[in-house]
């Protein structure tokens, strides 16, 4: 079945303090598009987290939202950069004197100052990380489940207006039986106006005939554009993700029937390719977020 290109997932995990929630957004894209904000403290956990969203989403413009709320012990572990801390006061105190200063600095606010103070994780990675997958999880399978949902509702409304189409094309059908026949008593009614007599070069009006046949026949189109509704119909029943070949299929329908406007000599035929080019334009806007 289809896949959207919109929904949104969410997934909490919670366990010994820590707390974790991914949130998933996505929107319709031509390929895949993938944001992450990740905490700093679990930023070496990035390329796992994208490698897990491109297993499960093939296209589409994916935000990813990871919180992190750390209340255990784990992950703590506190470091000060004494080295850089006694640089940073030998800096301050020397343009202290330089410039007649007093240095009033304290040390918290020394231990403020950049790369001074950090907190380094310090649990297992494979730890974290098991523990992340486990909200990032439920948010994929919460996300794939509103795609999956918003997909149905598409597929369902594509089939609506292939069925609408595929009357249309036998109406088209219908009228374009009896062009050359219509075309033929035009045709000598014409001549006959014209040379004022009833007699008919029937080797040059069969000539005519020919030649009006092969410019106004739409058969082969409305072969092709049947064909192709057909494939539309099984691509909405396929398990991969479709959307680019859907898009170029509804490409070359929008072709068959300009080419039938164009060829067909009959109003009620161009009107009917009207009302068709509106039905097929409804579909690729909605194949334009399908996966």
């Amino acid at each position: 079945m289809l896949n959207s290109m919109t929904g949104y997932g969410r997934g909490k995990y919670e366990t010994n303090g820590r707390n974790y929630i991914v949130e998933i957004k996505s929107l319709n894209h031509k390929y895949n598009d993938i944001s992450i904000k990740i905490p700093r403290n679990l930023s070496f956990l990035e390329k796992k987290v994208r490698d897990e969203i491109l297993n499960n989403v093939r296209r589409g413009k994916i935000d990813v939202f990871i919180t992190f709320i750390n209340n255990s012990e784990i992950g703590k572990e506190i470091k000060i950069n004494s080295e850089l801390a006694k640089t940073y006061l030998d800096e301050i105190q020397s343009l202290a004197n330089d410039n007649g200063l007093d240095t009033n600095i304290n040390t918290i606010e020394l231990i403020k100052l950049p790369e001074v103070l950090t907190i380094e994780n310090g649990a297992d990675e494979q730890l974290l990380w098991d523990e992340l997958y486990m909200a990032l999880e439920l948010a994929l399978k919460d996300l794939n489940q509103m795609r999956r949902t918003e997909g149905s509702k598409i597929a369902e409304d594509i089939k609506y207006r292939h069925n609408i189409i595929i009357k249309k094309l036998q109406e088209i059908s219908n009228y374009s039986t009896g062009l050359v026949e219509e075309y033929i008593v035009k045709l000598k009614e014409r001549i006959k106006e014209l040379t004022k007599t009833d007699v008919i070069d029937e080797t040059r009006l069969a000539q005519e005939i020919v030649i009006y046949s092969d410019k106004c026949s739409i058969q082969e189109e409305l072969i092709r554009l049947n064909s192709h509704m057909n494939q539309l119909l099984n691509f909405i029943e396929s398990t991969e993700p479709i959307g680019k070949k859907m898009d170029f299929l509804i490409q070359e329908i929008n072709r068959e029937i300009n080419t039938i406007g164009s060829k067909a000599n009959k109003l009620e035929i161009t009107n009917l390719t009207v009302e068709l080019k509106t039905i097929v334009e409804d579909i690729r806007e909605q194949i334009q977020n399908i996966e």
